[in-house]
């Protein structure tokens, strides 16, 4: 009887291990300025680059914008690429950047710009916001809700965790 109830207590410590401890690393969208929000992922996997593609709002052009994921749950900014220099979008190069032009676009390339995360607002535009990750891209506006702003982070979420939340496809 009391061998029953340790072997019990292993499998029942064991299978909350499995079930509550932060493992799979991913790409988290979290809702901000919400009681209950509920986590949208990407599962990480090898390959630690992604970018984001979107179309400006005014110059109507596409705007890239490279990332790479460091130290295990940071973000390094690599760099951007766009065409018009106008309304909201760099016109020079600040401390630690590089502005460089070729080919009709500019490239602004950041030195060692390491972030924990950001915020990112899905506009109610019909315009694109895409992330990109393993040449597969994810269509922010129909995976995420329009007029919301999330948090984006890498981050390691349970399995419970990633049962409660979406993963996006």
């Amino acid at each position: 009887m009391r061998k029953r109830r340790i072997g019990l207590a292993v499998c029942c410590i064991c299978f909350g291990i499995i079930i509550f401890l932060p493992l799979q690393k991913v790409f988290a969208f979290t809702e901000t300025r919400i009681d209950h929000p509920i986590v949208h992922y990407i599962p990480l996997t090898s390959d630690e680059d992604f970018r984001i593609r979107y179309t400006h709002s005014i110059h109507k052009s596409d705007v890239l914008e490279y990332y790479r994921c460091v130290e295990e749950q940071r973000i390094q900014m690599i760099g951007m690429e766009y065409e018009d220099l106008a309304i909201g979008m760099p016109g020079y190069a600040e401390e630690n950047q590089t502005l460089t032009q070729r080919d009709g676009k500019y490239f602004l390339q950041f030195d060692k710009e390491i972030i924990e995360n950001f915020t990112i607002y899905i506009g109610d535009l019909d315009l694109d916001l895409v992330f990109v990750y393993k040449e597969h891209e994810y269509d922010l506006k129909k995976d995420l809700q329009r007029g919301k702003s999330y948090l984006f982070e890498v981050k390691r979420l349970s399995l419970y965790e990633r049962w409660k939340g979406v993963r996006m496809k």
